[in-house]
């Protein structure tokens, strides 16, 4: 199986959940690319933000997002941190070149999930994975998600994918955990699609 992790990040937090579930996802028997998406903020507001600037100069050597990682992909996650509910502005742009490969049917009948983080309880956790698998849906993608279907998500309550509270700093075990298990599931799912497609 080939799953691309996709995903923007800021402060670290969203790229520490992205490598975690690429982990899951190679540990589950998958072939596995991580890319970031590009940045668009100004010099500035980065330089404003210390743990912006650490995390941008800390990964700035990683590759881009492209949509060949789309189209060679079986199975695809997506994160992103919260912007007011919904998936930041970086994660937006790239999804919005997606237009060609999406009307000749090339991002159809693929497994998707998705995951990201938000600074407050309230702050748009659900909001943010349902924006996201709304485009799922234009694409035609199937959507797998977490679901409460092993006992870390009764712990974690997060059955739309794995999403962090950044307010508690950086993701816990228990998160990583979810994430392991999301990457998993979706990777198991593809698999078993592929399967059945090939009898």
């Amino acid at each position: 199986m080939k799953l691309s992790v996709i995903y923007y990040s800021a402060t670290g937090n969203v790229h520490t959940l992205a490598t975690t579930l690429a982990e899951g996802a190679r540990k589950a028997g998958a072939d596995v690319r991580l890319r970031k998406v590009a940045e668009l903020a100004p010099p500035q507001a980065i330089a404003s933000n210390q743990q912006w600037a650490q995390h941008a100069e800390s990964t700035r050597e990683m590759a881009e997002a492209s949509i060949d990682d789309l189209l060679w992909a079986d199975a695809v996650l997506l994160g992103t941190p919260t912007r007011y509910g919904t998936m930041a502005s970086q994660l937006k742009q790239f999804i919005d070149t997606t237009g060609p490969a999406w009307q000749q049917g090339l991002l159809a009948d693929k497994v998707y999930g998705a995951f990201g983080s938000a600074a407050t309880a309230h702050g748009g956790h659900e909001s943010t994975l349902l924006s996201l698998h709304t485009i799922f849906y234009h694409w035609g993608g199937i959507i797998v998600p977490p679901g409460y279907t092993d006992l870390v998500q009764f712990q974690v309550g997060t059955p739309y994918g794995t999403t962090h509270l950044d307010g508690k700093g950086e993701p816990g075990e228990l998160t990583l955990e979810s994430g392991r298990y999301q990457a998993q599931r979706v990777v198991e799912t593809a698999a078993a699609l592929r399967a059945g497609r090939s009898r």
